[in-house]
């Protein structure tokens, strides 16, 4: 997501945090030194003590009692970021730390001074893309300035005159210190692919942001747009739909007619309406938004805009006019940006789907080369994930046509450009996931495994084990394993992937149905014939009511649950039965031998993908 502009209490700009938001609080002279204003704070006699060209050596317990030398040390971090010599990070991060030290020694008043310092050492191990090590400094600097919960009940509550001091001495500043700080703090968590951890750090520096501007303010709907934004990154779309109008809103409230920010808003809810299916609603904020930018001039904007809504007239089967808007985009940013910029890229990349679609073969693979060649040789400056994302597409139209080679290089190469990146955790293991589809289409189960396993290591240290294609990913590397003959292995990925999308997506659902199959199917591999009959009989019971008797998947069930049945000597039961005995009381971790047999076989009935 991009970036906003930076807050005048946030780290300088030489070693940024991965987001960054506008200021959420007007500023006045703060009550003790600024980092700004260090030098202005020191009296005459400490600039004789610490001269411009010195630093003290503040190594022993007498030199941290010095008032002074904590402003100092910052002041000269800062520098150090800016000017980048004499050890540049290294020694800003130094100076930081030690100011940082000294100016905890102070204890109270220090506080805005002691946060700014933790910052700044944040943005310098960040800067050095040491983000893990950022985490615990911003966890320090944003308890130091965050104001206590309210009392719990039964507590007993501050009196009025205790509350009135800390009010006036918790204000605007320590709300801006520490709404910048869970920003900060939260964009850390994203760059290493926490995205519910880093939301949840959004979230209270909202919370804090409203309490202190209220909740109309045109600075809170710049933050609604962002953790939208957020949302939209972690698959959350209703939670991002709710933000992003209370956003438009905003903006429609406080900005003139037709403005940039609401129609950024717009943009926004198209791609949130997009995604819930909802092409028509996405349609309208689309349009909306290409006349404000229109009126404003913004050519290359408009062509941006033109390409989602050629998207959605694709998505509504409305080709001729998904051409028209495509065709449009294409010759305004060959104008603007030239013949080799990736954005030219990936109109190509959408009118090769779109011809992929409507069965024109030779058009759509003469668009894929056409964006291989500008993927080859990029315009200077063009983002890695730009690249990586088309390549990601062009490798999913390569394997529609049956070149499962080719899309296999394709992804390869997406893999090395956004392997080493921060942040890019979710989309490397979406290109890993696919390169396991395409290694087990051409029957290279190992690499399948591996590339699979790979993927959900890196979707499980991101928090994102509770997504829907997270549990088609386990059941995707059970697969796998079946190939591999690694039963109890695939037994429990199969149980996994039930246990995500029946929370996920629901035990109807055609996924979760899926994978039932695949659990009978293992099941019975296990010699666990009974418990593979009483899946088959759910599954089958309910694909009847959804899909009627005469459905082709209807009549493959059949076929399996009567292979299982005439084995086990017994006949269909028709009364529908519960899986929680099952699933939820320790069913699936019955012994072996419920059959009777005690020994393993290989299942004669198909797995489902």
């Amino acid at each position: 997501m991009p970036g906003l502009a930076a807050a005048d209490a946030s780290p300088p700009a030489a070693a940024p945090a991965p987001r960054r938001l506008s200021s959420p609080l007007p500023r006045r002279a703060p009550p003790s030194p600024s980092p700004s204003s260090a030098s202005r704070a020191l009296g005459k006699p400490a600039r004789k003590s610490l001269g411009q060209g010195q630093h003290p050596e503040a190594t022993d317990e007498a030199a941290l009692d010095n008032p002074d030398l904590g402003p100092f040390l910052l002041k000269q971090a800062r520098d150090a970021m800016v000017s980048g010599e004499g050890g540049g990070a290294a020694r800003a991060l130094e100076f930081a730390e030690r100011a940082a030290r000294a100016l905890e020694r102070r204890g109270e008043g220090a506080e805005l001074e002691l946060a700014m310092s933790l910052h700044v050492a944040a943005a310098i191990h960040c800067g050095l893309g040491r983000h893990a090590d950022a985490v615990p400094v911003l966890e320090r600097a944003v308890a130091v300035v965050t104001p206590p919960p309210a009392p719990a009940e039964g507590e007993e509550a501050p009196q009025p005159e205790e509350e009135e001091a800390v009010d006036d001495r918790k204000g605007e500043e320590w709300a801006l210190a520490a709404f910048s700080g869970w920003m900060q703090l939260g964009d850390t968590h994203a760059m290493l692919g926490r995205m519910d951890e880093s939301i949840a750090c959004y979230g209270k520096g909202f919370e804090i942001q409203m309490a202190a501007l209220g909740d109309r303010d045109p600075r809170v709907a710049e933050t609604c747009r962002y953790l939208a934004e957020a949302h939209v990154q972690a698959l959350q779309f209703d939670e991002a739909e709710k933000l992003c109008r209370k956003a438009l809103e905003i903006h429609r409230e406080h900005s003139a007619p037709a403005s940039l920010e609401e129609a950024s808003d717009r943009r926004l809810m198209a791609l949130i309406l997009d995604a819930k299916g909802d092409y028509d609603g996405a349609l309208e904020h689309l349009v909306l938004a290409s006349m404000t930018m229109v009126a404003n001039g913004r050519d290359v904007e408009v062509a941006t805009i033109d390409v989602a809504i050629g998207n959605t007239y694709l998505a509504l089967a409305r080709f001729d006019e998904s051409v028209f808007s495509y065709q449009k985009a294409l010759t305004v940013l060959k104008s603007a940006r030239g013949d080799d910029h990736p954005s030219v890229a990936s109109v190509f990349v959408r009118l090769a789907d779109l011809y992929h679609r409507t069965g024109k073969l030779r058009e759509s693979k003469s668009y894929c080369e056409n964006a291989l060649r500008v993927y080859a040789k990029p315009a200077p400056g063009a983002a890695p994930d730009e690249v990586a994302g088309g390549l990601m597409e062009i490798a999913a139209i390569y394997e529609a046509l049956g070149d499962l080679d080719e899309a296999l290089k394709l992804l390869q190469r997406a893999l090395k450009l956004l392997e080493d990146s921060p942040g890019q955790w979710s989309t490397v293991a979406g290109i890993e996931a696919q390169m396991g589809v395409l290694y087990y289409m051409i029957g290279r189960y190992a690499d399948s495994r591996n590339s699979f396993e790979s993927a959900v290591s890196k979707l499980r240290a991101s928090g994102e084990r509770k997504s829907a294609f997270f549990g088609v990913l386990l059941n995707q590397m059970g697969l796998a394993c079946v190939q591999l003959f690694k039963i109890d292995e695939a037994a429990q990925l199969f149980e996994e992937a039930r246990a995500v999308l029946e929370q996920e997506c629901g035990a109807s659902h055609p996924d979760t149905l899926g994978v039932y199959s695949n659990l009978a199917a293992i099941y019975d591999a296990m010699g666990r014939v009974e418990d593979a009959i009483e899946i088959l009989e759910h599954v089958l019971k309910v694909r009847e009511e959804k899909l009627g008797t005469a459905n082709p998947d209807v009549e493959d069930e059949k076929k399996r649950l009567a292979e299982l049945l005439k084995e086990a000597g017994r006949s269909r039961n028709r009364k529908q039965k519960s899986l929680e005995n099952l699933f939820g009381s320790g069913g699936a971790a019955r012994g072996a031998k419920k059959d009777g047999s005690g020994g393993r076989r290989w299942t004669n009935f198909g797995f489902r993908s």
